[in-house]
């Protein structure tokens, strides 16, 4: 999909005009090269400490260049400040928690990306997924039928292990509104089975949308703000015109953050706040657990583990549900050093696994600090709340021959919980 067109400085000037804030004009003045962020970059511990890694160079060879140069750059220069914005940082934020004085590198990365998505110069399948949002709502290209008739069909089968399982659409006046990630339906239709046993056990009032069910916001990754602003915008509209109380996000990172954190100010929110309260699989199953709307039968014995996904736990709220569901739901807790906020990237975020394949061999080189933590815990389970972790794990089992299981809370809670008698499932004429 490259576009070979002169280079529009204008529309690069725009962005940064649109960004040029007291803030970002300090961080570009006050940065001293102390290379204190770089040994928080996974990407620089895991390629040899080479400086063209260190956060503080990605920054100024991408939107430091676009800035000094006034957005007059040749496209072979954007091609290669592609290749550092996308495929050598993940804006996982972790460099900023090491700066003295706070400069936010991811964001400026960020930036550096809206620029070059101006000029089509972006990863193609990046691309090929804003192109997707705008016309199917979802990165997957699935029709909303086809996604009504996946929930039928889940339910349906689900029935064999949880009686009168439903999973609700269209419902009005829910307390959650649960959305997913279209990889769900498209390669994982359990995911969605399961999350509805669990809340069908929890009794909860619940439903999904016919349309606005897309949780993923993948646009605010290729530097798209204008899909990733309609991507939201769908996600709310579904919410307000069903009258739920909370929007609930499947076990993924980046699209809690988008819809919490980032999606009211690309949809113009009063407050920066979402017009309805939005949640997570995380939160929402802590507290059935912690509120004792879910029983155990015993808790998970094995050792295990579990991933901080960055956008929860590091760019989010919720590193301490994770750790307390994790110790209400196992044995033998392991916890990963460094942990929660602090945990390195697993480098399948910031747009890296639907990149594709071009992109694999970078995904396996800097996970490679990822697969060394898990290594050291000497667990053999991995409890990863987030599908880009999941796969990007899963990925790297192979690559390091890790020998792990890769489990989400939701897997993990239905194998576990203790169904009450009437909700346990029968032969219906034998009862009679």
């Amino acid at each position: 999909m490259s576009d070979q067109k002169p280079v529009n400085a204008e529309e690069i000037m725009a962005v940064i005009e649109r960004n040029d804030t007291a803030r970002l004009r300090a961080w570009l003045k006050t940065c001293m090269s102390c290379g204190l962020c770089s040994e928080s970059c996974f990407f620089y511990l895991a390629n040899d400490n080479k400086p063209e890694f260190m956060p503080q160079y990605k920054a100024r060879v991408t939107l430091g260049e676009l800035i000094k140069k006034k957005g007059n750059v040749s496209r072979e220069q954007l091609q290669e400040m592609k290749e550092v914005a996308w495929g050598r940082c993940t804006m996982c934020r972790r460099c900023s928690q090491y700066c003295p004085f706070g400069i936010e590198i991811a964001l400026m990365i960020n930036i550096a990306r809206q620029c070059m998505r101006t000029q089509n110069v972006c990863p193609d399948r990046l691309m090929t997924i804003d192109q997707s949002y705008v016309e199917f709502g979802n990165q997957m290209s699935i029709p909303d039928e086809e996604f009504v008739e996946t929930c039928e069909w889940m339910a349906e089968e689900g029935q064999d292990r949880l009686k009168d399982l439903e999973i609700p659409i269209d419902k009005e006046d829910a307390n959650i509104m649960f959305v997913v990630n279209s990889r769900e339906p498209k390669y994982y239709p359990q995911d969605i089975q399961e999350a509805a046993m669990v809340m069908h056990a929890a009794g909860e009032n619940w439903t999904m949308p016919s349309h606005g069910w897309e949780a993923t916001n993948l646009s605010m990754f290729s530097g798209n703000l204008k899909v990733a602003g309609q991507v939201t915008q769908t996600l709310y509209d579904a919410a307000q015109k069903l009258r739920a109380k909370k929007i609930c996000i499947t076990e993924c990172g980046h699209a809690y953050r988008a819809a919490k954190y980032e999606g009211p100010y690309w949809t113009k929110q009063p407050n920066g706040q979402a017009p309805v309260e939005v949640t997570h699989a995380v939160k929402l199953f802590h507290d059935y657990l912690k509120e004792g709307r879910i029983k155990l039968k015993h808790k998970f014995k094995e050792p295990m583990t579990y991933q901080h996904p960055c956008n929860l736990s590091r760019s989010g709220d919720l590193g301490a549900y994770g750790d307390g569901l994790m110790e209400m739901l196992c044995d033998n807790y392991v916890p990963m050093q460094p942990d929660a906020e602090w945990s390195h990237c697993c480098c399948g975020g910031g747009g890296f696994i639907p990149m594709g394949a071009d992109y694999k061999k970078i995904r396996m080189v800097a996970g490679k600090v990822k697969a060394e933590q898990i290594k050291k815990t000497g667990c053999k389970y991995v409890l990863v709340p987030c599908h880009n972790c999941t796969d990007q794990i899963n990925d790297l089992n192979k690559e390091y021959d890790l020998g792990i299981k890769v489990m989400s809370f939701k897997e993990l809670i239905c194998e576990l919980m203790d169904l009450p008698p009437h909700m346990q499932p029968g032969d219906e004429e034998e009862a009679e």
